[in-house]
């Protein structure tokens, strides 16, 4: 596929134009053929425009037809996947197993999604039956339904060029929905993302999609995103990104004369607690399997374990030390960006230069070549109690071990914690079933709790939660992983005393779709 650097709008493309920027691959610092061209505010507004025109067609899409594109695009996908991931190894320097693996779960989220339109799943319909006996007043027949909120804006996102950007989970979960989606690519890897949008253009126009179900903009900057957030016919936000821009685009969207929500996943230090009686048992296997998932992807996963909370004793030590030698041995990885590696850096130094912390481990720098080095460091309950910046999360292949002096000092450490995509616990049986204090903590603090397991790893499943309280997420209610992500992009309707003939097929009494449903309070097909 010959890539043509503009941007995607409805069934056209962009123009050459306005300013251009191009790709860099971040293991030789080379900039890549092809100029890619920022959207213009002309470009913007027909886009706007166009999905807007486009949502009230595709708003009344039934749930198979909207399975059936998604599936389509999947196809495409996987039809198309050693060129796409041939350019995003030269756009991200991530390995190829590891695009395989991510298209692949890209590919996984369409169908999913769409089988949860398709049966129904998304709906969530409900139905209460009229009492006109009931007193002392009439009881009216009411049935509800989720409807699509509008037109979305994606931003894709730096650590998954595939699975969390163009035809990733916000993607998949806005179009099952029912929305249209507009999506902001991510300016390292602009080669990839319009492949993957130039295939979901393909599969739109072979299904007879409305022209405007889907768009790509290009910007290596903050304006197109601004501007799109900003737009009156734009109804909510999917973004996966720093607190600092998830944080910005929320300003924006509640400053707007109609606020929109913005689901913004964000930042999580995802800490682990090993409680007393799984030292002893298991140090080595805790050693390698945090080492395994600290340095997974050279850190650059939202699920990377950056704290580790154990109470203070020899088995900690010997602990520390099997997990240090593993740091200690892992070669540098290339790091997506020059500005990820430059913040990486500046946060191992920050915590380096704190009074009470020790780096256990001397980190390789070659900032040239974006390569990080693990960092391990190590304090005390007392310093991490005083120091809230040592919360803060640092991206990259690190984390802080806190050796508590009690169990109280854990608790109290957990108290303190910001909200968590996820926390994990380690512990024996006995162990776990005297926690519930920890649990009861925790339970308020993270999304996905996660026992004698690593947190790194999301399965796609309709059970997952994959978001947490502030600033985990902009919103503690929802997650950007599994079927209830579609929930996202979707409000209540309610229908009341309303002829079977002017009802949705969903709520309609016979159910012409088989669809389940909450029935008087029962569910039933």
């Amino acid at each position: 596929m010959k890539l043509e650097g503009l941007s995607i709008i409805g069934a056209a493309r962009g123009e050459r134009g306005g300013q251009s920027f191009g790709a860099v691959n971040p293991a030789t610092g080379d900039e890549l053929p092809v100029k890619f061209y920022r959207a213009s505010a002309q470009e913007i507004e027909r886009a706007a425009q166009l999905s807007a025109q486009a949502f009230a067609a595709f708003s009344q899409s039934s749930g198979a037809q909207r399975a059936a594109l998604m599936k389509r695009i999947a196809e495409l996908l996987e039809a198309n996947a050693t060129t796409i991931v041939e350019r995003a190894n030269l756009e991200t320097a991530l390995p190829a197993a590891r695009l395989q693996g991510e298209l692949a779960r890209t590919c996984f989220q369409l169908r999913f999604y769409g089988e949860a339109a398709a049966t129904g799943l998304a709906v969530g319909a409900r139905i209460d039956h009229a009492d006109p006996r009931r007193k002392p007043q009439p009881k009216p027949d009411v049935r509800s339904r989720m409807r699509p909120l509008g037109p979305v804006v994606v931003f894709g996102a730096s650590n998954f060029p595939l699975a969390y950007s163009v035809a990733g989970g916000d993607t998949a979960s806005a179009l099952a929905a029912g929305c249209t989606v507009m999506v902001k690519a991510h300016p390292a890897h602009p080669g990839t993302s319009e492949i993957v949008g130039a295939l979901i253009q393909h599969a739109a126009r072979e299904h007879g999609a409305p022209d405007g179900v889907f768009s790509l903009l290009f910007d290596d900057g903050h304006e197109v995103g601004a501007a799109l957030v900003k737009h009156p016919l734009v109804k909510a936000v999917g973004f996966t990104g720093s607190r600092r821009g998830g944080r910005a685009l929320m300003d924006l969207a509640a400053a707007r004369p109609e606020p929109i929500p913005v689901f913004a996943e964000m930042s999580s230090i995802n800490p682990v607690f090993i409680l007393p009686g799984a030292l002893p048992r298991k140090s080595e296997e805790l050693a390698a399997g945090l080492h395994a998932s600290i340095t997974l992807g050279v850190g650059q996963f939202c699920t990377n374990p950056g704290l580790v909370l154990a109470e203070r004793g020899g088995a900690a030590e010997a602990f520390v030390q099997k997990l240090a030698n593993l740091m200690t041995a892992t070669p540098p990885g290339t790091m997506l960006t020059a500005a990820i590696c430059s913040a990486y850096y500046n946060g191992i130094e920050k915590f380096s230069q704190t009074a009470g912390v020790r780096r256990v481990t001397d980190v390789k720098t070659e900032m040239q070549k974006n390569l990080a080095g693990a960092a391990l460091f190590v304090t005390d309950g007392n310093t991490f109690l005083k120091n809230r910046h040592l919360m803060d999360e640092v991206f990259g292949p690190a984390t802080l071990v806190v050796q508590c002096d009690t169990h109280e000092q854990m608790l109290a450490a957990a108290r303190q914690l910001e909200g968590q995509l996820t926390a994990t616990v380690h512990g024996t049986p006995a162990d776990l079933a005297g926690c519930r204090d920890l649990l009861a903590i925790l339970e308020t603090k993270a999304g996905r709790l996660v026992f004698n397991g690593f947190p790194t790893g999301v399965e796609v499943c309709h059970a997952m939660t994959h978001g947490g309280p502030y600033p985990a997420t902009a919103d503690g209610r929802s997650t950007s992983v599994g079927t209830r992500a579609i929930e996202r992009f979707l409000r209540p309707v309610s229908y009341q005393n309303s002829p079977d003939a002017a009802l949705p097929d969903e709520l309609k009494e016979p159910n012409p779709l088989g669809t389940w449903r909450l029935v008087d309070g029962k569910w039933a097909r």
